[in-house]
């Protein structure tokens, strides 16, 4: 049996509301504390977070840094993007979010001339020469998402961690656990492959319902997964974002035409006659 939940006066008089962003469900504020909180001895360096966000239509990535009064966004990187680099459908998807990351990893690596540097995943090792550059590191702000094992946004760290930049991450989190080759199953959209097979073997009128776009564009479940290797060979050799077309108006504003006096008085003295005075002028 449950505790029943008074709420009295003393309830109320110590109630403390919570902050807005927390009531909107958009920051965790314990947790954003403990990523930005940076020690005393670091003397002003900043701590990055690569941030992951899932919506119903695209996945958004993002390296942040925090400030004494705002955030600063280094760089992003969203699915819609990806269209540009073959990959036109299943935006917010698994292996969708791992193109994702690995672009806004690629993205900046070569806003900071680290490209050629680090091309890909840094792995630990001990015979390291302890003068050569550090990777980037990024810490993942999920925000207020379940981490469940096998989650999207799980799927935005393994492509930055692909991409170049060091993640303290375990891969057991991963989709496939921490077998290599059940991580590029997932990655490759091997599942959403599966699916289209399975689908259509059983229900072909739920398969041209389903994936009636997939079908437009002619994208087979044998096609997926080079189409998602295609992409990251793309993101890899041009990860800038695309020019911004620009378009230039010319806008008529409205002025005013001052009146010549003639006009003014011609003007001052049709009022008068209404109230039947006589012409000033």
């Amino acid at each position: 049996m449950s505790a029943k939940i008074i709420k009295n006066s003393s309830y109320y008089s110590r109630y403390q509301t919570p902050f807005r962003r927390r009531l909107e469900c958009k920051t965790e504020y314990r947790q954003r504390a403990a990523l930005i909180q940076q020690d005393k001895t670091k003397y002003g360096a900043k701590k990055y977070r690569l941030v992951a966000r899932i919506t119903n239509t695209k996945v958004i990535a993002q390296v942040v840094a925090a400030e004494v009064d705002h955030d600063v966004t280094i760089a992003q990187a969203l699915s819609t993007e990806l269209p540009r680099y073959g990959v036109k459908l299943g935006l917010s998807n698994y292996a969708a979010a791992y193109c994702t990351g690995l672009l806004v990893a690629r993205r900046l690596l070569t806003k900071l001339d680290l490209a050629e540097t680090f091309k890909t995943a840094v792995k630990p090792d001990d015979d390291e020469d302890e003068d050569a550059r550090r990777p980037f590191k990024v810490l993942l702000d999920v925000g207020l998402r379940r981490t469940t094992t096998g989650a999207r946004v799980f799927a935005v760290l393994k492509g930055a961690v692909d991409g170049g930049l060091f993640v303290p991450h375990s891969p057991k989190r991963f989709a496939g656990g921490e077998k290599e080759k059940q991580q590029q199953h997932f990655i490759l959209g091997g599942h959403v492959a599966d699916y289209m097979k399975k689908l259509e073997k059983e229900n072909k009128d739920a398969y041209n319902r389903q994936f009636s776009r997939y079908i437009k564009e002619g994208i087979t479940a044998d096609k997926i997964q080079g189409l998602y290797k295609a992409a990251h060979e793309a993101i890899r050799k041009d990860p800038t974002p695309a020019p911004k077309a620009t378009q230039h108006y010319q806008l008529k504003k409205p002025q005013d035409k001052k009146l010549e006096r003639a006009e003014r008085i011609k003007r001052l003295n049709e009022r008068l006659a209404v109230f039947f005075f006589s012409p000033r002028y």
